[in-house]
């Protein structure tokens, strides 16, 4: 490759995404770092470079994935979707049990999160869906019964195992997409009535009692101070204990003392506020708006059904994480174990990241290079 083919090459490329990911993981790992330096235990103290070398291979893939024409994600859409389902359904029986679910596959020294790689064979599987049968128009009850199905078959599966938090999240990202293709307002209503029946429902008898326990502990922390209200209650205080500047870099109290359990994965925005203050969130959050930005301002410039619901789809599910992550460590939800994009500690989850900025790149290339 020349200097001009090179030249060529940089001014057509899209490295936007990449470039905003490669930011907030920096803050990221930094803060795992941080949050895990003073740890008692070897493997925890290193964990921010497993991080590092889950993201490096999530760069990779992701850089690698950015050069696939979008059409291929149409043309494989099946079978993306139909391989994801049974893999779940191989998690069922074979899969690897750690805290209590049954969640991954072992694949030689390597565990896999079939849940992760769902959520895009969903957004795909529906693209696909929309395009083919209806990409024009408003969208009524009828309309929605078939995508519906092809959302909820995997989401009760992953619910099933139970991971209560990622099985709701594949709803989410179906509701966005599908309020994205213009439902009717009737619709809405329907869906709305249907959302709070189910819930009512599934609380009663489909909820274990540990899940039952989290909303009960959402409502009322202070009733089990010292059990399953504890994890809220000591993520309020690190938020709220890093005021405006934060107490400064591995100066959080409740990472070094360990007073915050799984501070690397579900409460490191709690750890990163402790030390940056209501500064470094609105920072961060800044961030995390500019990427949905920029998915929402591609989903708008692209010239095709497919491509433009698959974009949108990617960014719910970044938004999604991102708003429950940070809504759970505040106390404004119940706490249901979803992660925040590119900073919380988690293989399966980088590596689904980098995936999806991978494909939203090819995505904005396709204008430009293919």
């Amino acid at each position: 490759m020349d200097f001009s083919t090179l030249k060529d090459f940089i001014k057509r490329y899209d490295f936007s995404f990449f470039l905003l990911s490669i930011v907030i993981f920096f803050f990221g790992v930094i803060n795992l770092y941080s949050a895990t330096h003073a740890s008692i235990s070897t493997s925890h103290a290193s964990l921010y470079k497993v991080q590092i070398g889950w993201y490096l291979l999530s760069l990779v893939v992701g850089f690698a994935i950015s050069f696939i024409q979008p059409k291929t994600y149409f043309r494989f859409a099946w079978l993306i979707y139909g391989l994801n389902v049974l893999l779940l359904l191989l998690v069922l029986f074979v899969g690897d049990t750690g805290m209590g679910a049954k969640r991954w596959l072992v694949l030689g020294p390597v565990r896999v999160q079939p849940s992760e790689l769902m959520k895009l064979s969903v957004i795909f599987i529906l693209a696909r869906f929309y395009k083919k049968y209806h990409s024009e128009g408003m969208t009524g009850i009828k309309e929605l019964i078939f995508p519906a199905i092809l959302a909820f078959i995997p989401a009760l599966l992953i619910i099933v195992e139970p991971d209560l938090g990622t099985g709701l999240l594949v709803l989410l990202v179906f509701f966005t997409i599908a309020f994205y293709r213009k439902l009717k307002w009737k619709t809405l209503g329907v869906l709305a009535i249907a959302g709070v029946l189910s819930g009512a429902l599934m609380y009663e008898f489909a909820l274990k009692d540990y899940q039952k326990r989290r909303i009960k502990t959402f409502l009322n922390p202070s009733a089990d101070a010292r059990g399953s209200g504890y994890n809220a209650i000591q993520s309020k205080i690190a938020i709220g204990s890093g005021k405006f500047w934060g107490k400064g870099f591995k100066n959080s109290s409740q990472a070094s003392l360990n007073y915050l359990p799984e501070n690397h994965t579900d409460f490191v925005f709690s750890i990163f506020n402790e030390e940056h203050g209501f500064f470094g969130a609105i920072l961060t959050i800044g961030l995390y708006l500019f990427l949905f930005f920029r998915f929402v301002k591609l989903a708008s410039s692209v010239s095709r059904v497919f491509d433009s619901i698959v974009v949108i789809g990617i960014m719910s599910i970044f938004f999604w994480h991102t708003f429950i992550n940070m809504s759970m460590v505040m106390g404004l939800m119940p706490v249901v174990g979803l992660p925040l994009p590119l900073m919380s500690y988690g293989g399966s989850s980088l590596l689904t990241f980098g995936i999806c900025i991978g494909v939203a790149t090819s995505i904005s290339n396709a204008r430009n290079m293919f």
